[in-house]
């Protein structure tokens, strides 16, 4: 289940009778901002009814990377989810992610698009940023010879 939020889209295990089964940083320890998970150093696991996770946040059933994955058994995916219930795991927004968790679980490979996209977007804002600063430079220091002769 993929539940829209405003920054960041949060994952989550159907496991049926209206419930699911997903990382928060609610009720973790180590964390250094409440409620946001980009500080979260530990997550727990909980099992809670999808509608109380979702609130009034759209959300829709989302299994992207069977694409390009094959998922394990049903059965399989929501005993190894029941495992994890009520214990606490690491966290980091970027590498292991709710999105990671619910892949890891339906794949037996952790995979975050929204993560590899924050990397890269991030990297080509650097990238953008640093040329654009290049090239202010470079036209000033143009403009100053210009100036000289």
């Amino acid at each position: 289940i993929e539940i829209k939020r405003p920054l960041y889209q949060h994952w989550a295990i159907y496991v049926g009778d209206g419930y699911v089964i997903h990382v928060t940083d609610e009720g973790a320890s180590s964390i250094t901002l409440s409620s946001s998970s980009i500080c979260a150093t530990r997550a727990k696991v909980k099992k809670e009814l999808l509608m109380e996770v979702v609130k009034n946040h759209k959300w829709h059933v989302n299994n992207k990377y069977d694409r390009s994955r094959t998922p394990r058994p049903v059965e399989e995916i929501i005993r190894r989810a029941e495992q994890w219930v009520g214990k606490e795991v690491p966290y980091d927004v970027l590498n292991r992610n709710c999105e990671h968790f619910v892949t890891e679980l339906r794949y037996g490979e952790a995979v975050s698009h929204q993560a590899k996209k924050a990397v890269v977007g991030g990297a080509s804002a650097i990238v953008g940023t640093t040329l654009l600063g290049v090239a202010a430079l470079a036209g000033i220091a143009l403009s100053g010879s210009k100036s000289k002769t």
